[in-house]
């Protein structure tokens, strides 16, 4: 029998149901938020996967297009991979939930969210989370929830939960906050530059905002939850496990003052061997226990040093940051680059420029059809971390990670008036040992400056960690891969000298107070303003000239009623300027004309011919034209491309004509003067008023040579 809580949320009824529709699933609601509803459904494997020690989640979001009463694009007309858009908001899901599952429930579980209706308003990804938690909620499955999400914007100063798409538009922060009962857990988003203090007041106004949502989520399990499948938690200790670390610690203490990433790896996999050896036998259950105890070694190793020694495996202080190298204009044929090291992260970044033909199409169920001008696209290939594997279509994690960079160096570009060109930066990660987004977002930063694009602000980004044990917590600057994989938070800061632009942070442990966010955030500041001044070293602002191998692109304004005879009939106007001058234009229905090309002169042509195209009749003016047409009253004569004008007969010549057919014949071109443009447009010419004229200078001119 369907069950239903509801709750009124920022102004809008969410409602949760289940047991109305997908009943096979373990866990199944439907979730609706004013005219958005999205299906959440949680399935689990009844048994463990065999040979696995790590939890196989997979989290799938869907948008079907129908939910926002449209038909997909594309010849199969029918939804297709993932796009962007959907791969973020499953991490973001992800994110949300991963952390809450009990140790030791290794079966093989899935969330799958799908937007059955979208009124283009509220965020369906919000929903996706909130629904995520209470399927596992009301399900047998084991989870330590519930969670909920919210979004949080600023609107005149005022923080707004759960903004609309039409209120996104006026605000300066895009936030998403996730949390449970112990605290906050996933954040993500950015904003128009802002401070450090409002940006945590917004994520723990998010978290207030959120509460509510928790409450819904118990009283639905309380109404039709069901028992939690038995989940024993994985067996640590005993002798066995006692003798492993014994063993390895020491030799893993020793591997760790191996300064280099890869032999460091190297031998800590020749320890680990040793140990499986020694210790694993043959029986799978015992080779999972010394693999477990290993991995608590290792955990030790890198984390006591930390809380007894106050240093880290490396020997850097809490907030030291690795040795920075930054190279710009390095690629001759590129129109900017930049190569950014940071320790052993190491990121080459291009900036590539194209006209509005480059734009990227973009389908949103929130935004309809919408054109992105700036594009970051991140690679993680498999020699930058020393590993073989195939080269495949770009990963989650890599889609993700180019987010965040493009979050953060959005609100520094030009607006498209100021600079209309269509920017696109790829960053090739080259090396990776920590954070290779925020070096993206410096190396593009550089990179976007050496094309000479005029960006506001330099931006740069750090990565930071949290260890906590018992009283004691230390924030990390700067963390390396195995601080970042043994630690309890990733947080991710990047943003110029006067605020933060774009914000990622997970946490892997329960109680992330106020005053732990606001220590992280000032240490990431002080560690952002002296990454920005190594930056500024190297370039400390753009190029005031392009590359010479970026196209230069002209606006020019014409009017829009003549659109039509720059073009021509079926583009043969349009086609004819471009292959005589190799230009490529773009015309927009306000008369805004675009002309690009690495040519000035190409471009200089390119504009007399589209004027020339374009060109308006004037009263008084005397043109060239062609005669198009006779008729019994007389004739009509093209004057400019795709402009006529009537030719009487009564102006036909100084003297009266009996017959048009007399004086011109189709094809003649003759000099004739506008005389008069009604108000619908319509010419009147004269070619007697023409010879009228020039009798008069002749005339003239002979009297002049008299004297």
């Amino acid at each position: 029998m369907m069950k239903r809580v509801e709750r009124e949320w920022a102004g809008r009824p969410l409602s949760l149901e289940t047991e109305k529709v997908a009943k096979q699933a373990d866990g199944a609601i439907l979730v609706q938020y004013g005219e958005t509803v999205v299906l959440v459904t949680a399935v689990a494997t009844k048994e463990p996967k065999e040979g696995t020690d790590f939890f196989p989640l997979m989290v799938n979001y869907i948008e079907m297009t129908f939910a926002a009463g449209r038909i997909p694009g594309g010849f199969f007309k029918r939804e297709g991979r993932p796009t962007d858009q959907e791969i973020l908001s499953s991490r973001l899901i992800d994110r949300s939930i991963r952390p809450l599952f009990p140790k030791g429930f290794l079966s093989e579980t899935q969330v799958i969210a799908t937007v059955l209706s979208a009124d283009q308003q509220n965020d369906p990804s919000i929903l996706g989370i909130i629904g995520a938690s209470a399927a596992l909620q009301v399900s047998d499955i084991p989870f330590i929830g519930p969670v909920a999400g919210v979004k949080v914007g600023r609107i005149d100063g005022e923080f707004v939960v759960n903004p609309t798409t039409d209120d996104l538009e006026r605000s300066d922060l895009d936030l998403v906050v996730a949390g449970n009962r112990e605290g906050v857990v996933m954040v993500e988003g950015g904003g128009k530059i802002v401070d450090e203090g409002t940006l945590l007041d917004a994520i723990f106004f998010g978290y207030e905002a959120l509460k509510p949502i928790l409450d819904i989520q118990d009283e639905l399990r309380d109404l039709c939850g069901r028992d939690k499948r038995p989940c024993a938690p994985p067996e640590e200790g005993g002798p066995l496990w006692e003798e492993v670390k014994g063993f390895v610690r020491p030799l893993l203490q020793d591997a760790f003052q191996i300064s280099r990433k890869i032999e460091r790896r190297d031998r800590i996999g020749e320890i680990f061997q040793e140990a499986m050896e020694r210790f694993g036998g043959v029986e799978g259950e015992f080779r999972f226990q010394v693999k477990r105890a290993f991995e608590d070694a290792e955990r030790e190793v890198i984390r006591s040093p930390i809380f007894n020694d106050k240093k880290r495996i490396d020997g850097r202080g809490f907030s030291d940051i690795r040795p920075i190298s930054c190279e710009v204009g390095l690629l001759p044929r590129t129109h900017g680059s930049a190569l950014f090291s940071r320790g052993e992260t190491q990121v080459l970044a291009v900036t590539t420029f194209g006209t509005s033909e480059d734009e990227q199409k973009v389908e949103s169920l929130l935004e309809g059809e919408i054109y992105k001008t700036f594009m970051l696209h991140y690679n993680f290939p498999p020699f930058c971390v020393g590993e073989v594997s195939f080269l495949r279509a770009p990963s989650r994690r890599e889609i993700g990670h180019g987010a965040l960079a493009e979050r953060a160096l959005l609100p520094v570009l030009p607006s498209t008036e100021e600079f209309p060109y269509t920017i696109r930066v790829v960053s090739e990660v080259l090396e990776s040992n920590g954070s290779s987004s925020m070096a993206t977002v410096c190396g593009g930063c550089l990179s976007l400056m050496d094309a000479g694009v005029p960006i506001k602000a330099s931006v740069a980004g750090i990565a930071m960690g949290l260890m906590k044990e018992d009283n004691q917590v230390v924030i990390l600057t700067d963390i390396a891969g195995e601080e970042d994989h043994y630690g309890d938070m990733d947080f991710k800061v990047a943003g110029t000298a006067q605020g933060v632009t774009a914000l990622q942070m997970d946490v892997k442990v329960p109680g992330l107070t106020r005053d732990i966010m606001e220590k992280a955030l000032q240490q990431a500041r002080e560690a952002r303003l002296y990454i920005l001044d190594v930056m500024s070293k190297t370039l400390d602002k753009p190029r005031k000239d392009l590359s010479k191998h970026a196209p230069r692109i002209v606006t020019i304004q014409i009017n829009p009623d003549r659109i039509k005879e720059v073009i021509g009939p079926l583009g043969k106007n349009v086609k004819s300027i471009i292959d005589k001058t190799g230009v490529k234009i773009d015309i927009e229905d306000s008369g805004i004309v675009k002309i690009a090309s690495p040519s000035a002169e190409a471009i200089e042509e390119a504009i007399a011919l589209i004027r020339k195209s374009a060109q308006e009749a004037e009263v008084g003016e005397v043109y060239t034209g062609k005669v198009k047409k006779i008729v019994d009253f007389g004739a009509f004569v093209e004057i400019l491309p795709g402009v006529e004008g009537l030719l009487h007969i009564s102006q036909l010549a100084e003297g009266r004509v009996r017959k048009v057919s007399d004086v011109l014949r189709v094809g003649d071109e003759i000099k004739v003067k506008v005389l008069e443009i009604d108000s619908n447009g319509k010419i009147r010419l004269s070619r007697r008023a023409v010879l009228l004229e020039e009798r008069d200078k002749r005339v003239h001119g002979e009297g002049r040579r008299r004297f």
